[in-house]
């Protein structure tokens, strides 16, 4: 198979360059410096053991040749950037007729759970992942993986349920590629476990590493209630500690931790627009509908926004306005 990295970013990135090194034939989707840097120089992947530089196809779009009928489109941008990306991508013909939407599996490499139900819409063939990949990407042609002894576990199935041969094959390509990739029928249990500890991400952002203990446990418990009133299942924080063992750890990587999650990257980037607000929406709407408004959760969402526009930087936040 082939695949086309739509946003090689952090996750993207990693994803990418590692497929790459395995062998497998990879094309990567930037835009602006980033993408410059690609084409350029590579893509630099930095990791605890080794820095390996993939120089892969860089593209910015969709225009070209029709695509290989063997493509797997593997989307890997922030949420709020899903809905533009599958947009533009759906309708790229393929090879021997019908388009991308028609005939192409497209996997969400993402965090939260409200692309698959919009990839639907334009795809046929939608394979979920839910992503445990500690990287950074803060500079242009370059990604920081701190995962170790693997680079992440990438758990994959089908939307809404189920796994099929896609799923297996893709599963064996992340294999080989370094990485724990177990299939699940139930993976979209996994990624609402995964957008329970998201919320912690918004308040690294806005707070710095010291969140107060207090303060996390009170917004994944309103993030708990609002699934349970829904009655929406999530894997538990100890079914997924149990999962993930000692596979998938944080190491140092040139002498330096990780400074921050995607949210605290994307304000760090001056990106405009943070993920944490669209995938915390879905917490926040389903408490809405269900008479549990999870208060914090939405004070979390509109400094988020705030942070995002203004420009402000990671961890501006005062601990004490959060302890009400």
């Amino acid at each position: 198979m082939r695949y086309v990295i739509i946003g090689a970013g952090a996750v993207g990135g990693t994803i990418g360059v590692l497929l790459a090194e395995a062998g497998r034939d990879v094309t990567l989707v930037a835009r602006g410096a980033h993408l410059d840097a690609l084409r350029e120089r590579g893509l630099t992947l930095r990791t605890p053991d080794r820095d390996v530089t993939g120089r892969l196809p860089a593209v910015a779009g969709p225009d070209g040749p029709p695509l290989p009928a063997d493509t797997v489109l593997v989307l890997t941008v922030k949420s709020q950037d899903t809905v533009g990306a599958l947009t533009a991508w759906a309708d790229a013909p393929v090879e021997g007729g019908g388009t991308a939407g028609e005939r192409l599996p497209v996997v969400l490499a993402q965090n939260g759970v409200a692309n698959e139900p919009a990839a639907l819409r334009l795809f046929a063939r939608v394979h979920p992942v839910c992503v445990w990949l500690p990287a950074t990407h803060l500079e242009p042609g370059v990604v920081v993986a701190s995962g170790h002894p693997h680079p992440g576990m990438l758990h994959i199935g089908r939307y809404p349920s189920g796994a099929d041969d896609t799923s297996r094959a893709v599963a064996a390509d992340l294999t080989a590629a370094g990485f724990v990739a177990p299939v699940r029928d139930d993976v979209m249990r996994w990624k609402y476990g995964k957008l329970l500890a998201n919320l912690g991400n918004g308040l690294q952002a806005l707070l710095g590493r010291d969140v107060p203990e207090s303060l996390s446990k009170r917004v994944r418990a309103e993030g708990e209630a609002a699934l349970a009133a829904a009655g929406i299942a999530h894997t538990t924080v100890e079914e997924e500690a149990a999962e993930r063992g000692d596979l998938v750890s944080h190491r140092p990587v040139g002498g330096e931790e990780r400074s921050g999650g995607s949210t605290w990257q994307s304000l760090a980037r001056g990106a405009g627009s943070v993920e944490t607000i669209t995938s915390t929406a879905r917490s926040c709407c389903s408490g809405a509908c269900t008479a549990c408004p999870p208060r914090p959760t939405r004070r979390c969402r509109s400094r988020y926004a705030g942070r995002s526009v203004t420009g402000f930087p990671p961890a501006a936040s005062r601990c004490a306005s959060w302890r009400k």
